[in-house]
């Protein structure tokens, strides 16, 4: 299994049943394919759908154009599923009705700051609804690789301009679980492949280790 799907797979495991959930682009949606069959996840994307499936691709269907997710890409809708304009997508973010969003960073501090859209002097298409989904959504993980060419991408203090302030609960990366509170931050998973001393020479933050510390499951 590689990297990302492990993280992916560790990352279904949050969502419960009956659940509306936001999920970015790359590992975040990666997760959508692991959701247990045993419970329903109603999949939200911001451009308007409830209930969005796979890429038909991937389900050997033909492709609809007119069925996308938020950055175009085909995507197939399940039964019950529906679809409204941005006007009532975005108020459904931003009424606090989305159990769960699902992002990457480029950054994440120990104080739960996210900066994730863009890297100073580089060219970007904007922030999208990263901002509306980070702030309006009633929990937000962040799932993501540990570092990013052997640097710390969990850091004392994001140094790239901030997405959303103190609004990152959960961290998963393939070293690791991290919980968020206002108490600081909290190792509470680790992987099989590392020990507790590889993650902190990996991880520029600050953070204490769970008494309750247990081994990652996907």
């Amino acid at each position: 299994m590689d990297i990302r799907e492990f993280i992916a797979r560790r990352v279904a495991k949050e969502f419960k049943d009956g659940d509306v959930i936001n999920v970015g682009i790359g590992i975040p949606l990666m997760s959508t394919r692991f959701i247990s069959p045993d419970i329903t996840v109603h999949v939200h994307s911001e451009n308007g759908i409830i209930r969005m499936g796979e890429s038909p691709e991937l389900l050997g269907l033909p492709i609809d154009p007119d069925i996308t997710d938020a950055g175009g890409n085909p995507k197939t809708i399940l039964p019950g599923g529906s679809f409204f304009d941005s006007l009532l997508s975005f108020a459904l973010i931003r009424g606090g009705h989305l159990d769960t969003t699902v992002l990457g960073a480029l950054q994440v501090d120990e104080e739960g700051n996210l900066a994730n859209w863009i890297i100073p002097g580089k060219l970007v298409p904007g922030i999208g609804g990263a901002m509306d989904l980070a702030v309006g959504s009633n929990r937000v993980i962040v799932a993501m690789e540990h570092t990013a060419k052997g640097n710390p991408k969990i850091l004392k203090q994001c140094t790239l301009p901030l997405t959303a302030r103190k609004k990152v609960n959960l961290i998963i990366t393939e070293m690791g679980v991290f919980e968020i509170t206002s108490e600081g931050m909290t190792l509470t998973e680790i992987s099989s492949e590392v020990t507790v001393k590889d993650i902190q020479e990996c991880t520029e933050a600050n953070f204490s280790v769970s008494p309750n510390l247990k081994i990652m499951e996907v």
